[in-house]
């Protein structure tokens, strides 16, 4: 990687001794002196960078034909190289094939005029005040006008721009104008005067320019771009030669730094005549430095320096220090996953309070109720001991997905690990430090109580793990030079055969040929492209802004985007409830990804539908129709809910959930429909959507029964309140049901015969719901209107566990829920319940709810914000984000609760944003607390990005003409708040 000219060495203050990701820079002046000079060293530069995988931009006033025609750089990648030319107006692309224009910002007829007239008034403006001028060039979207015409000045040399500057600011102030600050006054109102009203002036000395970009556009471009990509700011190197004032003005270079480029460090190389500004280095050095610096960023790729984390505290969660007991929590909430591969964020160096752990998506072993998710080898262990009192920070950068660890105050031990979505089952560690903390007897270490065979292949080494039908096989190579210590490792997982270590072998070398530089940046790519689609901004409230992004985090690193995805309750943070599927994963994971990653969401959906047999079974053998899907799933779709568990008092408890908890037949059903909603994927409506819909209203149908009035009810069954079991006619099962049966026959329209359509709307029309139009409120099952009327809010402190507080058998008599399930369908069915039910109740079923379900507070969030009850609905919302972060159940040692994160998205998404993907539009219906400056929401909608703002006054959705949005029954892109509706803005 070293450079084959030879490059001045040079100095550097301790802010540039730091790798960065990316280089912003101007071009005359700072890469080459002049457009005369030999640019064969920045040229060998830039490709050598961008074949290291750092991304570089050129921001400069002048057009392609000068840059390209100086530059002649032909960079192959992966890194990329970007001419922002002609001040913000143009952006190339520059490959291997040459430039490639992406952008170009081209003025109207009425702009052309208006910058014409802005010029020639300027001149004529500065002539009245003594001041000969003259318009030299009409460049693209701007018009420059020479202030000093004369041949002395011709065509100065950036060298002499002090010399330059002295004598336009004489000339300037014996005409009595108050130096080149006065001039670009006159030239911007004159620009006003001609109709531009953000016209765009800047000087270099010579001339002003009226434009209407400036590089400041370029700039803002540049940074925009790079966060697509996974940089952000404080990785990115700014460079330049004018950062100090001009004359009163900015210098040209200042605007390399718009507020984009926060925490972004930023170097002149120039003769600043009036000093640099604070922040700026001052390293001077002209373009030999900058290339110098360039040749510095080099050698840090060569010898492999760590890459440095953004630092944006929103994007961050941070652990400071080492505590045991807490300790197997934290490793949860640092987990890296790829959808394939979860690895939890203990310490790379050795502890005995942790437990390291790696979690294989989908791979199970065991029968019946003990078969649980398998623990695979593990691939970031050290053999180094970590101290009991000890400096460690871990960081997890949850934009660019990236764990970084800190030992020591030197440090003496540096790791950054990642888990990669490019290459689903790669992960990768970079460490460096100290020697006898680097080192290491195997790079891979078998999981506590496994079997697994061991073996060497070409400089890998290989575990082979067999697990129930299928297995594991993970193959690990490391590179250890001096005080650094690379591995990567390939995982393969197979549910119906152990795989060949052959594959493992063949994928970690497609790795290492790779190497850790383009990994990373891939990787890095991946998860600012999910994020473009996903993220949620909360302005005004940091704190909760920084949890709302950790929830998100661990969503998009839940499910494969191919194939088949299994998700557990806890995802692949931890092994609770043995990484059983729940209907957590189809009623509160699988929305957030079908409006966020349909891909993933599909993936989910073929988890469930490949089981479809297997659920036919289940309902075959209670003597019913159709498919019953398993309360609790694993590797083949059998129910694996466990018969039985031991109280605090170690006496046998039965567990009826699995026997008794149907719920879940309707909610695999809520789950294909609410991904068609978002996604409109027509394979999937024609193909499995049909026959799950069929399958599940068959199983209804047999299962309810009439009574001699003709009324319907569902008898024997346990709704999402589980402290009451068995209930007849529970009102969330039966809605669901009900809801099952008409979306059925709807969509199962030419595959069942039409008698039976008719039958199921039949059963629906005549299911009883437990509604009373007096009172507008909803039973929660019969009879529970004759339980002991305890309102849980006025005697404990929520979220509690009502049956620890008040004992199992008092807790089954009395109005304590624990997730209040009338509610439920109010979030998920709306359509499906009384207009204007909500308010009562959740009036009356919030009191009485313990909130013993982590899943409550988010759908409570999200019911408050619908019902206009913003400060209750903020309070919930604050409280479900907090469940792990400060492990308020005791559980998340087992891992976080990844539907209380679905939950936190669509609380915010279906609650305060009030959107609906329906199959005629995306319906928005928005509600924003006070506390909230404004909020912003980034979806998917039929295959296209959809971003919507959402302010106390003014609502602005930025989508594709061809996505239909619909606001209060109106289509539209901007509304403005006109009392309690919202209007089309300018209407």
């Amino acid at each position: 990687m070293r450079l084959a000219v030879e490059v001045a060495e040079v100095d550097l203050p301790a802010d540039l001794e730091q790798r960065f990701e990316a280089v912003l820079f101007d071009w005359d002046g700072t890469a080459v002196a002049d457009r005369g000079a030999d640019a064969t060293a920045v040229r060998q530069a830039i490709e050598a960078l961008c074949a290291a995988s750092i991304d570089l931009a050129v921001v400069t006033g002048t057009h392609i034909g000068n840059v390209d025609g100086q530059l002649r750089a032909r960079p192959a990648g992966p890194g990329r190289l970007y001419l922002c030319l002609n001040r913000g107006s143009e952006v190339y692309a520059v490959g291997a094939g040459g430039p490639e224009l992406l952008e170009r910002r081209v003025a109207s007829a009425e702009e052309e005029c208006a910058l014409d007239a802005a010029a020639e008034d300027t001149v004529k403006r500065l002539a009245e005040r003594g001041v000969q001028a003259a318009i030299v060039s009409q460049r693209l979207n701007r018009r420059k006008i020479d202030l000093i015409p004369e041949p002395e000045w011709s065509d100065p040399p950036k060298a002499r721009i002090g010399e330059l500057l002295a004598a336009v600011e004489a000339r300037l102030r014996n005409a009595g104008l108050d130096g080149l600050r006065d001039a670009a006054l006159i030239a911007e109102e004159a620009a006003r005067a001609a109709g531009l009203p953000d016209p765009k002036v800047t000087s270099d000395a010579k001339h002003v320019e009226i434009g209407l970009t400036d590089k400041a556009d370029s700039a803002r471009w540049v940074f925009g771009e790079l966060w697509r990509r996974g940089i952000g700011p404080a990785q990115v190197l700014v460079a330049g030669d004018e950062f100090g004032p001009l004359g009163g003005l900015p210098g040209s270079d200042s605007f390399l730094l718009p507020v984009e480029a926060e925490r972004a460090v930023a170097v002149s190389v120039g003769r600043e005549p009036t000093g640099v500004p604070r922040g700026v280095i001052d390293l001077g050095g002209g373009p030999d430095a900058f290339v110098a610096l360039l040749s510095d960023q080099l050698e840090r790729r060569r010898r492999g320096d760590l890459p440095r984390l953004d630092g944006d505290d929103s994007w961050m969660l941070s652990i400071r220090g080492f505590d045991p007991e807490l300790e197997r929590v934290q490793s949860s909430l640092l987990t890296i996953a790829d959808g394939v591969i979860g690895t939890s964020g203990s310490p790379v160096g050795s502890h005995p309070s942790a437990r390291p752990r790696v979690l294989a998506a989908g791979l199970y072993e065991g029968k019946g109720a003990e078969t649980e998710l398998v623990e695979g080898p593990v691939w970031t262990r050290l053999d180094g001991e970590l101290p009991h009192a000890v400096a460690f920070e871990r960081r997890l950068d949850l934009h660019a997905g990236l764990l970084r660890q800190r030992l020591g105050r030197q440090p003496d031990l540096e790791s950054l690990l990642f888990s990669s979505p490019e290459h689903p089952g790669t992960v990768v560690l970079r460490a460096t430090g100290v020697r006898a903390l680097l080192e290491t007897d195997e790079p891979l270490e078998a999981a506590p109580g496994t079997s697994v065979d061991t073996g060497e292949a070409d400089r890998a080494t290989w575990m082979r793990q067999p697990a129930g039908e299928g297995g594991l096989v993970v193959a690990a190579g490391e590179r250890s030079e001096g005080d650094r210590l690379d591995r990567i490792a390939a995982y393969v997982a197979d549910p119906t055969g152990v795989p060949d270590t052959e594959e493992a072998v063949r994928r970690l070398e497609a790795a290492q040929e790779l190497g850790f530089d383009r990994l990373l940046a891939g990787h890095r790519r991946c998860w600012a492209e999910r994020w473009e689609t996903a993220d949620i901004r909360i302005e005004t409230d940091d704190e909760l802004q920084r949890l709302v992004r950790f929830a998100l985090f661990h969503l998009l690193g839940s499910a494969a985007e191919s194939g088949e995805a299994a998700v557990g309750a806890r995802g692949l943070t931890g092994p609770a409830y043995r990484g059983h599927v729940f209907w957590d994963a189809d009623v509160f994971v699988l929305p957030f990804l079908a409006a966020t990653n349909p891909r993933a969401a599909r993936a989910m959906l073929e988890y469930r539908f490949n089981r479809l047999d297997a659920a036919r079974a289940a309902a075959r053998a209670l003597g019913r129709l159709g498919a019953r899907f398993p309360w609790e799933s694993a590797g083949d779709g059998r129910d694996v809910t466990p018969s039985h568990a031991h109280d605090q008092a170690g006496r046998i408890v039965p567990i009826r959930t699995g026997e008794l908890e149907e719920h879940i037949v309707a909610d695999v059903a809520w789950a294909a429909s609410c991904y068609l909603d978002w996604t409109g994927d027509a394979e999937f409506a024609a193909g499995p959507a049909p026959e799950l819909f069929a399958e599940t209203a068959r199983y209804w149908a047999s299962r309810i029964r009439r009574d001699r009035s003709g009324r319907a009810h569902i008898f024997g069954v346990i709704g999402p309140d589980e402290y009451h079991e068995p209930v007849d006619d529970n009102a969330f099962t039966n809605v669901m049901a009900r809801w099952n049966l008409r979306r059925a026959a709807t969509h199962a329209q030419g595959l069942v015969p039409e008698a039976e359509r008719e039958t199921w709307l039949e059963l629906a029309d005549a299911l009883v719901d437990g509604f009373d139009p007096d009172t507008m409120l909803y039973e929660q099952f019969a009879g529970f209107k004759r339980l002991e009327p305890l309102v849980i809010a006025d005697i404990a402190h929520r979220p509690i566990a009502a049956d620890l507080l008040l004992g199992q058998e008092r807790t089954r008599g009395a109005q304590v829920l624990k997730q209040a399930d009338v509610l439920m369908l109010h979030h998920l069915v709306p359509d499906e319940v009384a207009p204007g039910s909500l308010e009562p109740n959740l009036s009356y079923y919030e009191p009485r709810t313990a909130h013993g379900s982590s899943l409550s507070p988010a759908v409570h969030s999200a019911l408050f914000a619908r019902a206009g009850r913003l400060g209750q609905a903020v309070e919930s919302l604050r409280l479900a984000c907090r469940i792990d972060v400060d492990d308020l159940t005791g559980t998340t040692a087992g891992g976080v609760h990844l539907a209380t994160m679905g939950g936190v998205w669509q609380a915010l998404v279906f609650g305060f944003g009030g959107i609906r993907a329906t199959g005629a539009a995306l319906a928005i219906d928005p509600r924003l607390p006070d506390a909230w400056d404004a909020l912003e929401l980034r979806l998917e909608y039929r295959g296209r990005p959809v971003r919507i703002r959402i302010e106390h006054d003014l609502l602005i959705v930025d989508a594709d003409p061809a996505v239909p949005v619909s606001v209060d029954g109106r289509p539209g892109r901007r509304f403005e708040r006109r009392g309690d509706n919202w209007e089309e803005e300018g209407k």
